[in-house]
C-alpha cells in the first residue's frame, strides 16, 4: 500500500511550499479513498512517495489517468497567498492503493 503525491518541477517552489503542497494533496486525497483501502494504509505504515512531473498538462494527464484506474486523487491549486499565483495547480495525489495499482499510473515518474 502507498500514496504517490506528484509536484510540478516548472514552479521552484521552496522548500516550505512544496512540503505543505505535497501534505494538502496527501491528506486530501485519503479522505476520497475508500474507507478499507485507507484503513490497510493506515496499518500500513502510511507509505508516501514524492515524484516530479515538469508542467501542469502532466498533473492533467495523471488526473485522467488516475481516474481511468479508479484511484482516489487530488488535485492541489494554491490559495495564492505567499509565492504563486491563485489556483496554480501545484502537486496530485494518488491513492492510497496498492503499489502495483499505483505504480501503474506513476511508475515511469523520476522521484522529487
Amino acid at each position: 500500500m502507498k500514496q504517490a503525491i506528484v509536484a510540478r518541477a516548472d514552479l521552484d517552489m521552496s522548500a516550505g511550499k512544496l512540503a505543505a503542497q505535497v501534505a494538502h494533496g496527501a491528506v486530501g486525497a485519503m479522505l476520497k479513498s475508500p474507507t478499507e483501502l485507507r484503513r490497510r494504509w493506515l496499518d500500513a505504515g502510511q507509505k508516501k512517495v514524492v515524484l516530479r512531473v515538469p508542467d501542469a498538462a502532466a498533473i492533467t494527464e495523471l488526473a485522467v489517468a488516475a481516474t481511468d484506474a479508479g484511484l482516489a486523487h487530488r488535485v492541489i491549486r494554491d490559495a495564492g497567498h505567499t509565492e504563486l499565483a491563485p489556483s496554480t495547480v501545484t502537486v496530485i495525489a494518488i491513492g492510497p492503493g496498492a503499489d502495483a495499482d499505483i505504480d501503474a499510473v506513476t511508475g515511469e515518474l523520476p522521484l522529487w
